[in-house]
């Protein structure tokens, strides 16, 4: 593999989420210098490691025009983003205006003399795929088609949509500044410091309470990637991805969500009785998704570490101690 970018210096937007706060401590613990830019007052601050290669710079989204940097930096990451979760996601107001931090963050970027802008898209950007060919493999589990640039992008929602023309757009300002532009499509990731209210982390906290979740029959077939190994594919993408490229981030393997569940029932409360099949399947439920990684190996050398099973069971432990932690 060709000689990669030699990041030195990195600022870091949503430093404070699960894949931003574990991106953070992977390039600390490779050298590189980090800016994390926090919302002021922000409650996930303590998310956040005490080295002495990081710096928190609080400014948020709104004013990232105004955020003072010294010196240069090589690469920006940016993740930082509103309305993630629930109704806000068709909140359009809400949604434009991150289509326009997404630009103010190319234009700071430049100012500062970064060589790679790594944006964070979604899954969302896509829809649901599988309704343009549903299938069954050899094993008589639906199928359906691995996500990649190739595949046509038909979002549902407002956060699915600004992302797109999030990704679209900075492509078309990094491009006028000479910056390298880099889109990465997320898709299932876990692991510690997740939101709560997600499947994994709010499955594995009723869990960990000794109560039994309720969940529908489980039959989507889903990717799921730990959060180090998707920090660790966008760290990649930054120092070795093609300019413009669009890398779907994710393991490249789908299974049932049910045998997920029962992964986390067997790493938090084994023998648990679960709810399996006590929920219907919400309105435009995604029925499959799956990460098409070839490209993003191609490319960067990027291949996951962690299983599931080990992901989880760390996933387990984290939240563990954190739930003593806040007793």
């Amino acid at each position: 593999m060709e000689q990669g970018l030699n990041i030195k210096r990195a600022i870091i937007t949503g430093a404070t989420g699960m894949i931003g706060a574990t991106l953070t401590r992977l390039l600390l613990a490779d050298g590189v210098e980090v800016t994390a830019v926090i919302r002021p007052d922000s409650p996930k601050r303590n998310q956040l490691p005490e080295h002495e290669k990081l710096h928190i710079a609080e400014c948020s989204l709104e004013e990232l025009k105004s955020l003072s940097l010294t010196g240069t930096y090589d690469a920006w990451f940016h993740l930082g983003w509103m309305g993630t979760y629930g109704d806000s996601r068709n909140d359009v107001y809400l949604q434009n205006r991150n289509i326009t931090q997404t630009l103010d963050a190319v234009t700071v970027a430049h100012h500062v003399g970064c060589r790679v802008f790594v944006g964070a898209g979604s899954q969302a950007e896509y829809g649901r795929v599988m309704e343009n060919v549903v299938q069954e493999d050899n094993k008589g589990e639906p199928a359906g088609i691995p996500l990649n640039e190739y595949v046509p992008e038909r979002p549902e929602n407002g956060y699915g949509i600004a992302k797109l023309c999030a990704g679209r757009l900075s492509r078309i300002l990094c491009q006028k500044y000479g910056i390298r532009h880099v889109w990465t499509r997320f898709l299932s990731v876990y692991g510690p410091f997740d939101n709560s209210y997600t499947m994994v982390m709010s499955g594995i906290r009723q869990m960990l309470r000794g109560e039994s979740p309720e969940y529908t029959k489980g039959e989507q077939m889903w990717d799921y990637i730990y959060s180090e190994d998707a920090a660790r594919a966008m760290y990649l993408a930054a120092k070795y991805g093609s300019d413009q490229a669009v890398y779907c981030i994710g393991s490249g393997t789908a299974r049932p969500l049910a045998s997920y569940i029962c992964q986390i029932r067997d790493a938090a409360a084994p023998g648990r009785a679960i709810g399996i099949g006590k929920l219907p399947y919400p309105p435009g439920q995604v029925m499959y998704l799956c990460a098409d990684i070839s490209k993003l190996t191609k490319d960067t050398g990027f291949s996951p570490e962690v299983s599931f099973e080990d992901g989880i069971q760390r996933t387990v432990e984290w939240c563990r101690k954190e739930m003593k932690r806040k007793e």
